[in-house]
């Protein structure tokens, strides 16, 4: 029997991508060190490739009419039950956030504490956008005529580079819960909450597809996804610099894209409607009284 003194074998780790509900390699079969914000050895992570992202937008489109098929109250039910499984996972999340991102493990829990606390959020919105953000409007005539949001499509997400966890939560919570679905790019240098984000999804009643997290190099995958005609809008909040978003704009107009550039933000602020409300489109009925 092995005692205390037995010197155990390191079992490095090698991270996979999220597509689809599974966890699959990279089709490129490449890979990269993951260090710690000393420098030191953490794991190795799939660097996700151009083909890689292409089966994630497919995974994403399949799984979107039946996302947004649900009431808003179930899809508000999922992402309440994101955050009971990432409170499961805690300190796992704390230890990953501190070592990523070079902060005290009491930090790192308070960041972590702010992620499940901001799916809570966002699973509160869920059946009470439609309240909010629609209208019934007066009109000349013996009508009802009402406006009512429904989701973009897919959403395409170059995540925070500098939040690993919290910036993620923050960009795919809002996206999600009106009904669309994501292809997320996690930070470059911290894709470990993000990979652990991936395994909650997997046990959170979260369809397969309804969100797909790829790590790697968002300058190598961002251009593919900003041009993929079968991505409706793109997120460029983790992109590092302005011409390297002009271009990304530039691409994603080809399908005329809704694109929200990246600006300064802080992620531990009240993040308001604007993300919410950023994916959605308004369709108006018209329905004559009386029939």
């Amino acid at each position: 029997m092995p005692t205390n003194e037995t010197p155990r074998l390191e079992v490095r780790k090698t991270y996979k991508l999220y597509v689809g509900g599974a966890f699959p390699r990279s089709e490129s079969g490449r890979s990269y060190v993951v260090n710690n914000a000393k420098g030191k050895f953490l794991a190795n992570a799939s660097q996700a490739s151009r083909k890689d992202a292409r089966d994630a937008v497919v995974a994403a489109r399949m799984a979107f009419g039946g996302w947004h098929a649900r009431t808003a109250y179930n899809r508000g039910q999922v992402l309440y039950r994101i955050a009971e499984v990432m409170e499961g996972r805690h300190q796992q999340f704390s230890t990953e956030v501190a070592a990523g991102e070079g902060i005290s493990i009491g930090k790192a829990r308070a960041v972590v504490d702010a992620s499940i606390d901001r799916w809570v959020w966002y699973a509160g919105w869920a059946d009470k956008l439609a309240q909010v953000v629609g209208s019934s409007n007066p009109v000349a005539g013996p009508y009802f005529d009402f406006s009512l949001p429904e989701a973009t499509g897919v959403v395409a997400v170059l995540a925070p580079q500098d939040s690993s966890l919290l910036g993620l939560t923050s960009v795919i919570a809002p996206a999600i819960v009106s009904g669309n679905t994501v292809v997320a790019v996690s930070s470059y240098e911290r894709p470990l909450p993000a990979v652990t984000l991936g395994e909650v999804m997997a046990t959170s009643d979260v369809p397969g597809g309804v969100v797909n997290i790829l790590t790697g190099s968002a300058s190598e995958i961002g251009p593919w996804l900003a041009s993929h005609q079968d991505v409706n809008a793109i997120d460029l909040c983790g992109v590092a610099s302005e011409d390297e978003a002009r271009d990304l704009e530039i691409a994603a107009a080809g399908n005329l894209k809704r694109v929200r550039r990246p600006a300064d933000e802080d992620w531990t602020a009240d993040q308001g409607l604007s993300r919410l409300t950023q994916y959605l489109e308004l369709k108006t009925v018209w329905h004559p009284i009386g029939v």
